[in-house]
């Protein structure tokens, strides 16, 4: 731990992400949110769909993650995630057509509908909703 920050590294299939030192870190946890300071006490726990978000100083910048794990250590955090989108990298207009037709798939969902599909949607939408969420926080 130096100067009150600690290692972050988030990681995904396709390769790291972030790796860098921060102050504060806030991620979605799957029993509920949680936040790590410096020193903080060692944990793992599995992550949810959600927004992350870490400070380093007066920046704060904000991912969408997509399920993953959490390793967390008074000096150190890894996350290894499924998806882990920055703000800024989020395609907008393509998050906005997701959201627009997972919609219209509930939307027309009947007694013929398959319920793999009612789910498929379900998640694409909560997917496209996460990412606008975030998108919003540039």
């Amino acid at each position: 731990m130096i100067g009150g920050a600690f290692s972050l590294v988030i990681v995904t299939p396709e390769g790291e992400v972030v790796q860098t030192s921060v102050e504060e870190l806030t991620a979605p946890g799957a029993l509920g949110e949680f936040g790590v300071l410096p020193g903080h006490i060692p944990f793992m726990c599995i992550l949810s769909r959600g927004e992350l978000a870490y400070r380093r100083g007066a920046e704060k910048k904000y991912l969408a993650v997509h399920q993953g794990y959490a390793e967390v250590g008074p000096e150190a955090v890894t996350i290894l995630a499924e998806l882990a989108e920055a703000a800024e990298t989020i395609d907008v207009p393509r998050a906005e057509a997701a959201k627009r037709r997972a919609e219209e798939r509930l939307a027309r969902r009947g007694p013929e509908a398959h319920e793999i599909d009612v789910e498929r949607a379900q998640a694409a939408l909560a997917r496209a909703m996460l990412r606008l969420r975030v998108a919003s926080r540039r």
